[in-house]
């Protein structure tokens, strides 16, 4: 039998052993033999001073996080909130500030946290901090693997791995829907004998997080900031030497930008984004046509 199994493990696939000295960022992959960490040793990710009007949630979870690489007490977090605001953004951004000092992030997805005690179990054997960071996390109501993660954050699995901590990402505070029939004060709701406790079991899980961040949508003025933040890095990262910067001025956007933003009814940093990268390659493609008609005359 030991001569089978040997046989067996010669011909499967073998995942490459990840180097965290060398990759920053991993995911966790599934596989259907084995599963294991796939590195990137190169992540883009924006710098924490491009990420603008969400000082409040930035230092919060920049003290939180430097309390950690530190090997200091710090909590597990949960950013929820409107989209597109920054949440994951930030999230990367602090990697980019601390990796230097020992800091690496995970990324899983909702139907990996199953495995969620062996991830954090490797990890716990390395040298170096990790964020186990998920994003966009949300249960329906009938999904109970939410319990999974209740049970990790105040288990046993977070505490025997002084050098892991969970953050997540959702535009649900307490990561289950909700009804208007949870602020019920009935005793016997939809068949529902003690109402109550059930509404105590749906937010119970946002409650495990040490540390709540809020974000809401932008104003008008701070989504136009980010869009210029955004059109002055793209235009950065082309030979500036041979563009007219004052194509580039705020005024002559203003107008393009804040249409684009009504059009996709939201303004914030991803919207920003979203447009800058539009607005600045049509231009810079009309520069590069105009060019291109010169040259051949």
């Amino acid at each position: 039998m030991q001569d089978v199994l040997s046989r067996i493990l010669k011909i499967l696939p073998v995942m490459p052993t990840i180097d965290w000295s060398v990759s920053t960022a991993a995911v966790w992959q599934r596989g259907r033999w084995q599963s294991d960490f796939v590195g990137f040793p190169e992540t883009q990710t924006q710098a924490l001073d491009d990420l603008l009007h969400i000082d409040a949630q930035k230092q919060s979870l920049q003290l939180n996080t430097a309390q950690f690489v530190a090997s200091l007490p710090a909590n597990n977090a949960l950013l929820w909130g409107a989209r597109g605001a920054g949440k994951s953004s930030l999230i990367h951004g602090l990697l980019q500030e601390y990796a230097k000092d020992g800091l690496r992030l995970v990324e899983l997805r909702k139907d990996e946290l199953q495995e969620l005690s062996e991830i954090v179990a490797r990890l716990s054997a390395e040298p170096y901090r990790f964020i186990v960071f998920c994003d966009d996390l949300s249960f329906e109501e009938d999904d109970a693997s939410y319990k999974i993660l209740k049970s990790a954050l105040e288990g046993s699995v977070f505490k025997g791995a002084a050098n892991v901590i969970f953050y997540a990402t959702s535009n649900r505070r307490h990561l289950l829907p909700e009804r208007g029939s949870d602020n019920s004060k009935s005793g016997l709701v939809d068949g529902e004998l003690h109402h109550g406790e059930a509404v105590e079991e749906k937010i119970s899980l946002s409650d495990r997080f040490g540390l709540w961040l809020s974000f809401y949508p932008f104003r008008q003025e701070a989504y136009l900031d980010m869009a210029e933040v955004w059109v002055h890095r793209l235009v950065a990262d082309y030979d500036a030497s041979q563009i007219d910067k004052e194509e580039f001025r705020r005024e002559t956007f203003r107008q393009d930008a804040l249409r684009w933003a009504l059009a996709r009814g939201v303004r914030s940093g991803r919207t920003a984004s979203h447009f800058a990268r539009h607005w600045v390659g049509q231009k810079l493609l009309d520069e590069k046509t105009g060019q291109d008609a010169s040259d051949a005359n």
